[in-house]
């Protein structure tokens, strides 16, 4: 039987050899002081007129980038390639922003003509509130409100018959501005967004053709003492931000363009304008769709007498939402943005009140560059691990903690998701038996007490009962002859370390634990991955492995015992527990697993030390134990037994001379 890659799973983002750190502990993560942090929150928020446009310009040169680089390899020189892109974007900003402005005028001009609806829809829901309906009983408590403020005050003098009340004179204030006064009023408001947008496109076009200038005066400033780790990140951040945008912008052209069509065909009016601000505001995360939503919803509410044509607007907003999250976004880019959920909206909420609704519409880019910097660069690492969507803890970190929280099945569920690419004996070797390995190392530091090292083992043994299931299928595919094939055709893709396990039909297996309850523990993961192949694996404890207990294990049946100790100073043990063992039954097979987080393969000392110690085999993982015990080698005879066989040969000859001689 042969412990290949799973087929089926070709589609799946990363493999468990993809998420599997290295085996030495990540170095502490040091977080920013007070100071640092306030100092600069405090900097991006009061220089937001500077910093705002810089950023913006920035992410616009990631998103262009690639069109420059386009145009440039069809021949476009550089500077025609860059102001052809920069034109061109702004050109569609600016068509945009006239259709929306004019789209919004037309509808200011229709509202009037909404009224009725409106008010025989509020008339229908105060006809059929119980008891006068929730609206009534808010307008009278509105307008007792109202009657409340408009009573005159009781401390002004009331007027009397004598002096009646004087009738207000009406004034009217008569404007005498002059026409440049008019003018200034009028353009005024428009120097600040049109001076902001016109130094945007310099910059922008400034950055695009000083963009390898600009990169190797970043690499000099901050990178390079390490070119390697200062240039990975300007390709990462450049192929995260730049993507994230066109793709996103190719995501909300697909989800704007049937909306538009839709509401068309429903009957809304401008229907253009709600396509194109559901375009725009798809670029705020989560609640950008609600919002551009909304609106439409309402004007469904406003143009027809019933409820209907808002039901099949809302229909067709939710339908979209679902087909573009789940389909259409999958499709182009996935989560390659590198941000957790939770991120995203501290981001929007951060971005938003640090640079208004510009900073919630550039949460998500600025962010990313964030993370990229915090993962190619050690003094913002914590950047990396606060917003990130990579694991921060190693699969048999991760695996420990939930142990010791005594949480098995939320660790059941983690190994499941494993399971899916890989069979079980490479969660065990690369996940779960390092996990036992650092309980194991914390009670020797004397950190873990009993009770707690019981729980840890009771959670472990758990963990094994949950997976039940997954090892019966699992040998349920390598039974099948179909399965079987297309694993051996599936095999010449697999790397070459791939193991071969060998079948244990028809053998008997003893899986036990050496010194304590964490090694029982992992002799019943053992013995799952042997009944995997297989093989018959009863288990015993290591209270069964004391001297007054081995007498009576029922060893009749049992072909090989595997002896397991995540304490690799048990040597001497191991061969106490060797020799008993023989002495117990002399044609038994004895190994011991010596576990390791990278296993061991010197077969060479492994082969010394199992000859030292008597043993049939010594193992250090998972699948040098499997293929030990489903060896069919003869067992390996005991010394003491062979050296007392000796003896008496030397000695027959020289009781024969004495009989002689007396």
């Amino acid at each position: 039987m042969v412990a290949n890659r799973r087929n089926g799973t070709a589609s799946a983002p990363q493999g468990l050899d993809d998420i599997l750190a290295a085996a030495a502990p990540h170095p502490r993560t040091s977080l920013p002081n007070v100071a640092t942090t306030v100092t600069t929150v405090a900097a991006l928020y009061f220089g937001r007129e500077v910093f705002l446009p810089i950023a913006i310009a920035l992410l616009l040169t990631f998103a262009l980038a690639p069109l420059v680089s386009a145009l440039k390899r069809v021949g476009i020189p550089r500077i025609a390639a860059v102001i052809a892109c920069v034109l061109g974007a702004f050109a569609a900003l600016a068509l945009f922003s006239f259709i929306v402005a004019t789209q919004v005028s037309e509808l200011a001009q229709n509202i009037p003509v909404y009224q009725t609806n409106i008010l025989a829809k509020i008339r229908s829901l105060k006809e059929t509130g119980v008891g006068g309906g929730i609206i009534t009983r808010l307008s009278s408590v509105v307008e007792r409100v109202g009657q409340e403020i408009n009573r005159q005050d009781a401390s002004l003098p009331a007027a009397t018959p004598d002096k009646p009340p004087r009738e207000p004179v009406p004034v009217e204030i008569v404007s005498r501005e002059r026409p440049l006064e008019v003018l200034q009023n009028i353009v005024g408001p428009l120097i600040s967004p049109l001076g902001s947008a016109g130094l945007i496109i310099v910059v922008v076009i400034f950055m695009l053709l000083e963009r390898e200038d600009l990169r190797d005066r970043f690499i000099r400033l901050v990178g390079y003492g390490d070119l390697h780790r200062t240039t990975e990140a300007l390709r990462d951040a450049g192929k995260r931000v730049g993507r994230y945008l066109l793709m996103q912008l190719v995501v909300n052209i697909v989800y704007a363009i049937p909306i538009t069509v839709g509401l068309w065909i429903l009957g809304i009016p401008n229907a253009l304008l709600w396509g194109l601000l559901a375009l725009a505001l798809r670029f705020v995360p989560y609640i950008g769709p609600v919002i551009g939503a909304l609106l439409p919803l309402f004007l469904a509410l406003a143009v027809a007498p019933g409820w209907s044509l808002v039901l099949w607007t809302a229909a067709l907003f939710v339908v979209m939402e679902l087909v573009t999250g789940n389909v259409v976004e999958p499709w182009l880019y996935g989560s390659r943005t590198g941000l957790s959920p939770l991120a995203i909206i501290v981001a929007a909420i951060f971005w938003t009140w640090l640079w208004g609704p510009l900073g919630l519409v550039l949460s998500t880019p600025l962010t990313v560059c964030l993370v990229v910097l915090g993962r190619h660069v050690p003094q913002f690492e914590f950047l990396d691990v606060l917003f990130g969507n990579e694991p921060v803890l190693e699969p048999h970190a991760r695996l420990y903690q939930r142990l010791l929280a005594g949480d098995p099945e939320e660790a059941t569920d983690h190994a499941e998701e494993m399971l899916e690419e890989k069979y079980l004996v490479e969660f065990y070797d690369k996940v779960a038996i390092p996990a036992l390995l650092l309980g194991e190392r914390d009670r020797v530091r004397g950190v873990m007490g009993d009770l707690q090292r019981r729980q840890v083992a009771a959670s472990a043994l758990a963990l094994v009962a949950n997976l039940e299931d997954d090892a019966k299928e699992e040998a349920a595919e390598d039974e099948s002859p179909h399965v079987a094939g297309e694993a051996g055709d599936h095999a010449d893709a697999t790397d070459e370390d791939e193991a071969d396990l060998p079948d244990g039909t028809g053998m008997s297996v003893l899986c036990a634990g050496g010194r304590g309850e964490l090694d029982d523990a992992a002799a019943a993961m053992l013995a799952q991955v042997l009944e995997v192949q297989g093989a018959t694996a009863p288990k015993a404890g290591f209270a069964d492995m004391e001297p007054a207990s081995i007498r009576g294990l029922a060893l009749e049946t049992i072909d090989t015992v595997v002896v397991g100790f995540l304490n690799r100073d048990s040597v001497k043990h191991a061969r106490f527990l060797v020799r008993r063992l023989k002495r117990a039954k002399a044609a038994l097979r004895v190994g011991i697993v010596f576990w390791s987080e990278a296993g061991n393969d010197d077969k060479e000392s492994a082969a010394k030390l199992a000859h030292d110690i008597n043993a049939d085999f010594v193992a250090h993982g998972m699948v040098d134990a499997v293929t030990g015990a489903l060896s069919n080698e003869p067992p390996v005879a005991l010394k003491l037994v062979a050296k007392r066989r000796a003896r008496r040969q030397r000695a027959a000859p020289r009781k024969v001379a004495a009989a002689a001689a007396g």
